[in-house]
């Protein structure tokens, strides 16, 4: 590489929960940098979950074990060896990781039916944390894809 690799950016933590996790997860959420509505939207999605899941887990534990529920450990990159395409499965950063469970969870929720974003995302949390829903089912998908070329993980890079 010719430039220095740039710098990790610090994210500051959400003001109402105080975690970083939340203030990435927002950050994903936001569209054309209106921040303080998709802060909005995700804490009226945690009060939808809180008022519909009736547990004895706060709403914020909900939702990092949804999180957790979808994040992928494995996915395929394409490898050109020898003129052949190979789809080699290869294990994912955390940092990745987390981008990627969040990234599907927001995507997911924006493809449901429903009246308001807060009420999609309130779902595809309760779906996720219940190992269902869409973003359940592309976590599967990347897994179920990497197990059958297992045979090209020796080509990993």
């Amino acid at each position: 590489m010719r430039k220095a690799k740039p710098k990790k950016r610090v994210i500051l933590p959400d003001p109402v929960y105080g975690e970083v996790m939340v203030a990435k997860f927002v950050n994903h959420l936001m569209l054309d940098g209106k921040k303080n509505t998709s802060y909005s939207v995700f804490y009226t999605a945690l009060e939808i979950v809180t008022n519909k899941m009736k547990s004895e887990q706060p709403a914020l534990e909900i939702w990092k074990q949804a999180l957790s529920n979808i994040t992928p450990l494995v996915e395929v990159k394409s490898k050109r060896i020898g003129g052949a395409t190979f789809q080699v499965p290869t294990e994912i950063r955390a940092d990745r990781k987390e981008s990627i469970s969040m990234k599907n969870m927001i995507l997911f929720a924006r493809k449901r039916g429903g009246h308001s974003m807060a009420e999609k995302l309130a779902a595809e949390i309760m779906d996720a944390f219940n190992n269902q829903g869409g973003a359940f089912k592309r976590k599967e998908d990347m897994h179920r894809m990497a197990e059958a070329n297992r045979a090209f993980a020796h080509f990993r890079f």
